[in-house]
Parts: C-alpha cells; structure tokens; sequence
C-alpha cells in the first residue's frame, strides 16, 4: 500500500505542499510546524468574547471531476462562509457546524438534502447527524424523506434532548428513522418538502442512467466471471463518485469543537438503508478536552457507509488525535483501522475519506499583555480518487479550497493521501 503524505503550515493561506511516500516520515511533524506560519493576531481592542473560531468542510470523498471543480469548490467556500458568520455573530460550534451543513445539503451538486441519490423505487432519503463536544450529546436521522435539510432535523434531536427527560420520565430520542423521523420533524416546526422537488434534473437522469444498467445486467449472463466483470466495468464508469457525503467540523471561540454529517446514501440503494451518516461514531465524532484527554477532537467522514460503520471510523480517528504526532496518528489509523482493518477483510477495495481537526489552548505572556490563543490542526486524508475541502478561520477574509487527489497510478482503496495544516486562533486581554 502506498500512502501520499502531505503538509502545509495555514496562515490564510495554503502554502506549499510537501509529497512524501509512506517510507518517507516528515522531518518536520505538523505539531511542530508553528514557527513556519504567521498567527493571527486580533487587535488590541479585541475581548475574548469577540467572534472567532475555524471551520472545515468537505464536499464528499469519491470522485470530482475537473469539469465541476469550480462548483465543488464554491460551494464549500460558501459552506465556510456560512459558518464563520454564524461563530462571528457569537454562535456556539454545534450552531455553526447546522449552518455549514445546510449550505451543503443546499447545493444541487452534493449527494445531501437537495439532489441527492435516489433509492431503488426513486425516491430520496437522507441520512444526518450532528455531535457538540461540549455536551457530548448527538442527534440523527435515518432514511428520511420529505425534508429538504436532515441536518436541521438531527441538530434539533440534539437540542432538544439537552433539555432532559419528556413527560412521565420518558428519555428523549437521539435518533429516528423514515416516517416517525419526518412526523417529529413537522411537529417540531421543520417544514416539509415534496421528494419530487428535492431531485434534480442531474439526479433523476442518473437514475435512469442506472435503472437501465441494472435492467441489462439481469438479462445477461449471471456467472461468477461474468457478474464480476460488470461490477469492475461499472466501477471504473463511475469511479468513487456516489460516495459524496457532505460534512463539516468547527471549533468557536470558547474552544468548544463540533461536527456534523449528512448524505443522501448510495446510488440505487435499498428502500430503508440508512448508511454511516446516521450512525454514532462513524459518520462525526466531537469531544471536548477532558481529564486525561488533553486535545479537543471533531471528525466527519465520508465513503462507502458499510465500511464507515464497520470500522466506526469516526471515533477511531478521534481517538488517535491524542496521540502526540497528529499526522502520524491519523496516517496509521486509516491504514490499520481502515484499509487493513480486519472487519473488511473480505473487501477488494476499501473507500472513505475523513476530515479531522484537534485543539488545544495555550497562553502568551507580554509585558503589556496576554495573549490567548487556541492551536488548531486541522488534516484530511482519503483512499478515493479525490476529495474536495474548504477551511476558513473568523479572522479570514475569505475560505480556502481544494481538491486533494490519489496520484496518477495510484489505485483508490488501496492507497490513501494526507494533506492538513495549522493555524492559531488569538484574542488579546488586556
């Protein structure tokens, strides 16, 4: 297996990038990358109440081809835009990471909310879901239909599960599925929308486009060799490119770290699948810092959902982010927790992508002055041909976007590519 490791040191912008083979360990770990970037330093008049935070989002792992670039990549720079005005105005991250997610889900060119895949009978059915660290509360939804943002359905799961226990003692959901997902949503002020007018002319043609295909393959011939050349013919066709889950994960001014997730699941998929953007620890994962946890963690997936939950592939990752080398930690846990993980043995190809960031506080003393900061790093690593990120702190001007690929030759699912950076986010106390 061949990894394709890069680093870059964030100081509002993406600097150059360093390619390294798996063989090739990184002379300068990213943890220890603060003295190549420039920190962001508010003004003097600045309070630490003042909006700040960092958020990043991902437009799906799979495929994205060069003639819709520019629209991945707009999209995640309005996703980061939404967000950030949100931790500006004072937003908690778990309110910030909704609003980045309903940008997404938005878009007519992701696989959430909006356009999303159709199932096997045509239909649309999401799955959503959204973690606060600081509260460690969690709310999804699961093959859901008729609402045209998931992810709003799942954040209010959350919200209003904080507010304690229902009458007679009953314990809040956290998680619900299909109608009784669309019923509570409608009672709780969410509006509905018609599934005809969340598919789109790229969706329904896809489905047809699909439909045929499989019509054709059943009349051919079932042998072994034969089901098997027309799984790896339909592969190539379309590469990794229904595996685009959308997420996003934030960190606000307070140092809370939020995430979230959502995905309108596999192409021709069956009625009622619900895939690893629903479940706990695999689609995001968001954890304070705590007792002997000394990083604040926030990760979001995206990939094949039965290898994302198989693997559980979002608390792993958050897991390993204690580690002291972040980048080291998030390099092995996607090769011995995913693409060798003993739960896909059985698997030709293995295909994900998560998007993690981690955090921690630290103090500057000044004679005049102390300096509060929160470092954050901030890494995406993938075994899909591509996947599309956008990143932008509250003291940016506007996001940064990008499409990290496999190299030529490089074979998705068995091979994965690394690429991150840092950045500090500050506030002066007089």
């Amino acid at each position: 297996m061949k990894a394709v490791i890069s680093l870059s040191s964030y100081a509002g912008v993406m600097e150059n990038l360093m390619n390294f083979t798996e063989e090739q360990k990184p002379s300068s770990p990213l943890v220890n990358s603060w003295s190549n970037q420039q920190d962001s330093v508010s003004s003097k008049n600045q309070k630490p109440n003042g909006g700040g935070g960092f958020v990043l989002v991902h437009a799906g792992a799979g495929y994205h081809s060069e003639s819709k670039a520019k629209e991945y990549k707009h999209v995640c720079k309005r996703a980061c835009q939404r967000a950030v005005d949100r931790l500006k105005a004072g937003a908690l991250a778990v309110e910030a990471v909704a609003a980045a997610l309903v940008e997404l889900e938005d878009s007519p060119f992701t696989n959430a909310g909006m356009g999303s895949n159709l199932n096997l009978s045509g239909e649309i059915e999401c799955d959503a879901s959204v973690m606060d660290g600081k509260s460690l509360h969690y709310g999804a939804v699961g093959a859901i239909s008729g609402i045209k943002n998931p992810v709003l359905v799942a954040n209010r799961l959350l919200s209003e599960a904080q507010k304690g226990k229902l009458s007679a003692g009953r314990i809040p959901p956290c998680f619900l599925v299909g109608r009784g997902a669309h019923d509570w949503a409608v009672t709780h002020g969410i509006p509905p929308c018609p599934s005809e007018k969340m598919a789109t002319k790229f969706s329904l043609s896809a489905y047809k486009r699909n439909k045929r295909k499989m019509e054709l393959a059943e009349t051919m011939d079932t042998g072994h060799n034969q089901t098997k050349k027309r799984r790896q013919s339909s592969e190539n066709e379309n590469g990794s490119g229904c595996l685009d889950t959308v997420g996003a994960i934030v960190i606000d001014q307070e140092g809370n770290v939020a995430a979230a997730v959502s995905s309108g699941g596999l192409a021709m998929k069956h009625p009622g699948r619900v895939g690893q953007a629903a479940h706990y620890g695999c689609g995001c994962w968001a954890e304070n810092a705590y007792n002997m946890n000394p990083y604040s963690t926030a990760v979001s997936t995206s990939g094949c959902g039965e290898h994302l939950i198989r693997t559980m592939l979002a608390r792993e990752c958050s897991a390993a982010m204690q580690s002291e080398d972040a980048h080291q930690a998030l390099l092995e846990a996607m090769q011995h927790k995913f693409i060798s993980s003993p739960f896909l043995a059985s698997e030709d190809r293995v295909l994900g992508g998560v998007i993690v960031l981690r955090c921690c506080r630290c103090v500057e003393a000044q004679p005049s002055q102390d300096i509060q900061g929160i470092l954050v790093e901030f890494l995406w690593s993938h075994t899909t041909e591509s996947m599309c990120v956008g990143y932008m702190s509250a003291q940016d001007s506007k996001a940064k976007t990008h499409i990290s690929r496999l190299p030529p030759g490089a074979v998705p699912g068995q091979s994965l590519a690394i690429e991150g950076g840092v950045c500090r986010l500050t506030s002066v106390v007089e």
